[in-house]
């Protein structure tokens, strides 16, 4: 069994450790960005159908055809795609 001691040394090198992490900050020039870019909190919602992101986002840069049962499409829009099953958004993907 590890003495006390040694545990508590080895408890704070590891929390020291984890504190000395760090991460990239990534700026972007909003000026530089072509088009309209899709924040998080504008993203569509599963559930919302087609006439609901068009209302929100209006007309997509480009639209898949649909594809197997039940029938997968997608709309491209600057930052996101969003995937519908039938009429409804099913997933939103950051791109």
């Amino acid at each position: 069994m590890m003495n006390k001691p040694l545990l508590i040394v080895i408890l704070i090198a590891g929390l020291n450790l984890s504190l000395s992490s760090h991460a990239d900050i990534l700026r972007i020039d909003q000026n530089a960005l072509k088009g309209k870019v899709v924040l998080a909190e504008d993203a569509p919602t599963r559930g919302m159908n087609k006439s609901a992101v068009i209302k929100k986002l209006g007309a997509p840069s480009e639209r898949t055809t649909s594809v197997g049962n039940p029938p997968i499409s997608s709309w491209l829009y600057p930052g996101y795609r969003v995937y519908f099953e039938y009429n409804h958004v099913i997933h939103t993907v950051s791109q």
